[in-house]
């Protein structure tokens, strides 16, 4: 670029920035409220997830979720769980379900993660890097699968940050709102499922 057009530019720029910006910024108008759900939580949040590719599955005891979770990993042939939250191991394992965690998260074949909350209006798992799974649990697995109570669930996302505040004073270093398996459409805007993420999230939610 010659320097009479870096000139000009730079004399352009010059005379943008003395025009006057309104400090503080003026006021934009609140967004109106959300329609209230037409539903019960709980089924809003299956509905959205399931459209999303999620796999949901209701579990009206811990009992009943170790069940279908044994049936599940037998059927899929997974051998290599990973699982970091003490306090998932300790209910699993008194429910009956093996405790031999594979220890490495690289090559496993399915993880295992609670969660903060379940957003019903979006379907979206909501994730805090402050629990035991941290930020790659949720991620870096080739299946992710959640295990929520019922009294996680919120309507709004709005709802479920202000919770995290109120349990922490400062918000953890990294929230994610997980909202059914990877995908992407970046390629020929062709929808692809499991690029930057889990291949397969499913969610099982425990009435409690």
């Amino acid at each position: 670029m010659g320097s009479n057009a870096r000139d000009t530019i730079l004399k352009k720029i010059k005379q943008a920035l003395k025009q006057p910006v309104p400090v503080p910024f003026p006021a934009t108008q609140p967004l109106p409220p959300y329609p209230a759900l037409q539903q019960e939580p709980a089924l809003e949040f299956a509905e959205k997830f399931t459209n999303l590719q999620g796999r949901f599955s209701y579990c009206s005891s811990e009992a009943e979720l170790v069940a279908q979770l044994s049936s599940l990993a037998d059927k899929r042939k997974w051998e290599k769980i990973f699982c970091r939250e003490t306090a998932l191991q300790e209910m699993l394992q008194a429910s009956g379900f093996p405790s031999n965690y594979h220890p490495t998260l690289a090559d496993c074949d399915a993880a295992i993660t609670g969660c903060e909350y379940l957003v019903a209006r979006t379907g979206s798992i909501l994730l805090s890097s402050a629990g035991e799974s941290g930020r790659t649990v949720s991620v870096y697995a080739p299946i992710h699968i959640c295990i929520a109570y019922t009294h996680q669930l919120v309507e709004d996302i709005s709802d479920g940050l202000e919770k995290v505040l109120l349990q922490n004073p400062t918000y953890p270093s990294l929230l994610t709102l997980a909202t059914g398996p990877s995908r992407t459409a970046d390629i020929e805007k062709t929808l692809v499922v499991g690029v930057h993420g889990p291949k397969e999230v499913f969610c099982f939610l425990i009435d409690q």
